[in-house]
């Protein structure tokens, strides 16, 4: 049997893997900035695949560009010959979400996937595996996997390293079940807190999250698509946002995901559900062929999102029917219809009536056998899944996680509160997030996904989730007593609402589902144990029904009565610590009486561990912000480049966060002027610990003009540093810049201009602890092929 063959590997196989694994991991580490471009068609490429689509019939080659959900072809929660020949009989090109939808230990997934591929490669008539597919901004979406911090989390660690060990890790576990691609990283430039989806994001800063978007990517695939995970990039271009304006569009919204095709060798891309110039972008031949494929030089494949291209003609009307819209989104250059062949089976009849031709399809086809090409599958004996008993979250993942969410923790004000001193004999530990594990857990996680869109019950044990409550009670002597009372509910009457389209009680569900067990608030009893406690840890904020892609909530306070109860806790005159979880800022302009304040957004499973010491000093944080907090509900973006307005000041700028210790900057040496065709200039400084206490600053590098009449925006993040540092240790910082970093899209052209700037070295974006003019002299560049160095190069 093909079964048996595929799953007994010789040792030399699994060793050979096993170290291109490492030797992968460890070149990425070594090269954050650029993974070598290579072209997705290739000779060798095309050996295989011409031969393949020239012998293929229509229908099997409709099968390719389609993709379909796993329960399709299972019964009783198992495989099912019978319905595979029924539903698949041509094959298939992806299955979808394949892992977050089931409820399967590791080994059970891996052999799932196994026999389906046997089916396929045996016993459809195309003879041709699938790709499986999942989500993996906070690791492999499955059971038992290893939950890291949200997004929006990993953006204020301002790490690339550590999310490159991450995304390694995650290529790790989808490997060995089978799982070759993922719909990841989400590279939205995310402005309004108000957006359900900005938790997916690195937060604001078109610059940021290139960088953390590129490190992702990198481990994530690896140096070899046969042994790595394709990424994709989403969601093209500028979803949740104003994408009009063609100057912001190409320099800040397009960006992240030129950096990751370019420098990353991304050949996967997702179109947005929103549109561009009154067209759907997945039927947008300007977005998906003159800006993607032709400016940026991407050669690889587009997949839809979920039901977007059927949205084409139900939700936005463009389309008269579910045939014109497959006809205009392949013609746009989307490849690939998910997670539901609606649409494009029906190209069958678009051929016969002409509206389509057959070399379009064939391209499309041929895309997406290219990348099954590049990932293994194609081959005589393809290689699925890892043998032997399957580890999901192995301790050094967990120590991932855990490094993780330390560092994505934001202390974002501190009266002395902290860290919490010896003499504290009682504590009163409150509020919806206390004891629970939903505030841990962000869209996208397995937790999440299973039991919002399927409505399941996960296992807070598989993996083991960490609350705030075990987490205190491991780290806290045990001469401290912690009293333990809710007091009040996450949101009550229930505060968001479900998306039209996906189901009127679905919220409902998840909400029983994250109460179920939980004893009723007890208000009174909360304010008891509070004014008799030494100090108020209140854990407060959002958990998974109030915050995520089809959850719109009425305003971005805390949900419910939580500032009310707060408020309470306040009036008590104990010191109250407000520890916030949560995917998005949350307004605390009435909290401020607050001794502490704490952002911890969703921090995956060990996220008790990682606040408890940050809490009782063992960690000093080093969180910065990754977004602008705001002071008010409005729906305004918010973008820290365009200045904050005197009359809008943030509660806290972007790129702010305190620690338990001090920073020293100084010795700042630069040149006066640079000319525009040099490479690189230098910039060094100082920096010093002058605390009493080991930490990690992050340094920040910005750009003003100081030309009013300059078309740059007001302040730019151009490079940025984590230092660690140990009590009274100084360092220097070095920052090779390019004057190609200032490039503008200006009049359809990418034009470099002599300027005038201001060197800005500080804290924060607001916080700025040194400065320095210089002139960028010459004549005016125009770049004929567009960007090609993004970053400030870092020593």
């Amino acid at each position: 049997m093909l079964r048996k063959f595929i799953t007994t590997k010789n040792r030399i196989s699994i060793n050979k893997y096993v170290v291109t694994f490492a030797l992968c991991l460890f070149f990425n580490l070594g090269n954050l900035y650029a993974q070598e471009r290579t072209p997705f068609y290739t000779k060798k490429s095309k050996k295989v695949v011409e031969p393949l689509l020239e012998k293929m019939t229509l229908d099997e080659k409709l099968a390719q560009i389609e993709g379909i959900r796993p329960m399709e072809i299972m019964e009783n929660d198992n495989f099912s010959l019978e319905k595979a020949k029924e539903v698949i009989p041509h094959g298939i090109g992806h299955f979808c979400q394949f892992s977050s939808s089931l409820t399967m230990n590791p080994e059970a997934l891996r052999d799932f996937v196994r026999d389906v591929q046997n089916y396929l490669l045996t016993q459809s008539s195309s003879k041709i595996p699938a790709i499986f597919h999942e989500e993996a901004i906070t690791g492999f979406a499955t059971q038992g996997a290893t939950t890291f911090p949200q997004q929006i989390g990993m953006g204020c660690t301002w790490n690339p390293e550590l999310i490159t060990k991450n995304a390694a890790s995650t290529t790790k576990n989808m490997r060995a079940a089978g799982a070759t691609f993922a719909l990841s990283p989400m590279l939205d430039i995310s402005r309004t807190a108000h957006w359900n989806r900005i938790e997916e994001s690195y937060g604001e800063d078109a610059y940021l999250t290139s960088r953390l978007g590129l490190a992702f990517v990198n481990g994530l695939q690896g140096n070899d698509f046969s042994t790595g995970v394709a990424a994709t990039t989403k969601h093209f271009a500028g979803y949740g946002a104003q994408n009009n304006n063609s100057k912001e569009l190409y320099e800040e919204y397009i960006m992240p995901h030129e950096v990751v095709i370019k420098l990353g060798n991304v050949k996967s891309v997702m179109p947005s559900y929103g549109k561009f110039n009154d067209v759907p972008v997945v039927a947008s031949e300007q977005m998906l062929n003159t800006i993607l494929r032709e400016q940026l030089g991407f050669d690889g494949l587009v997949v839809s999102d979920y039901g977007a291209i059927n949205l084409t003609y139900k939700g936005h009307k463009y389309a008269k029917s579910p045939q014109e819209a497959a006809v205009m989104a392949l013609k746009a250059g989307t490849d690939i219809e998910l997670s539901t062949p609606t649409c494009y089976p029906l190209l069958k009849e678009a051929l016969k009536d002409g509206t389509v031709k057959m070399e379009t399809i064939n391209e499309a086809v041929r895309r997406s056998l290219t990348m099954k090409y590049h990932l293994g599958l194609l081959e005589k004996n393809p290689k699925i899944g890892v043998d032997g008993a399957l580890d999901f979250d192995p301790l050094e993942n967990r120590k991932l996680a855990y490094q993780s969410a330390v560092q994505s923790i934001v202390l974002l004000k501190n009266d002395g509160i902290l860290p919490l001193k010896k003499e504290i004999n009682k504590i009163a530990l409150v509020g919806p997030n206390a004891a629970t594990v939903h505030g841990l857990l962000g869209d996208y996680t397995y937790q999440s996904m299973t039991a919002f869109w399927w409505g399941k019950q996960f296992d807070a044990n598989n993996p083991k989730l960490i609350s705030l409550k075990e987490g205190l009670e491991a780290k806290i002597g045990k001469n401290v007593s912690i009293q333990h009372e809710r007091g009040c509910d996450w949101s009550a009457p229930l505060e968001s609402v479900v998306k039209p389209g996906l189901g009127d009680d679905r919220l409902s569900k998840v909400k029983m589902l994250a109460i179920e067990g939980l004893p009723q608030p007890n208000l009174q009893n909360a304010l008891k144990i509070a004014n008799e406690s030494d100090i108020i840890i209140a854990a407060m904020g959002e958990n998974i029904y109030l915050c995520g892609e089809g959850r719109e909530r009425k305003g971005i306070n805390l949900p419910g009565e939580q500032e009310a109860f707060v408020q309470q806790l306040i009036a008590t005159g104990k010191p109250v610590i407000l520890v916030l979880f949560g995917g998005r800022q949350q307004l605390v302009t009435e909290l401020q009486g607050c001794a502490a304040i704490v952002q911890a957004w969703f921090p995956g499973e060990e996220g008790g561990n990682a606040i408890a010491n940050i809490l009782v000093g063992n960690e000093n944080p080093s969180g910065k912000l990754c977004v602008t907090y705001p002071t008010n509900e409005s729906k305004e973006e918010i973008n820290y480049k365009k200045g904050y307005s005197t009359e809008n000041q943030p509660q806290y700028p972007f790129g702010y966060g305190l620690s338990y210790t001090k920073y020293a900057y100084s010795k700042l040496k630069m040149k006066s002027s640079t000319k525009i065709t040099d490479s690189y200039f230098k910039i060094s400084f100082n920096i010093k610990n002058t605390g009493d206490r080991t930490g990690t600053e992050i340094v920040q590098m910005y750009v003003s003009p100081k030309d009013k009449n300059s078309t740059l925006l007001p302040i730019q993040l151009k490079g940025f540093k984590r230092v660690e540092l140990k009590k009274g240790e100084e360092k220097k910082v070095t920052f090779k810049i390019s004057p190609e970093q200032f490039a503008q899209y200006l009049n359809n052209e990418w034009v470099i201009n002599p300027e005038n700037l201001e060197i800005l070295i500080g804290a924060s974006s607001t916080d700025i602890r040194l400065k320095g003019d210089f002139e960028m002299n010459g004549k005016k560049q125009i770049l004929e092929n567009g960007r090609s160095v993004f970053f400030s190069k870092i020593k």
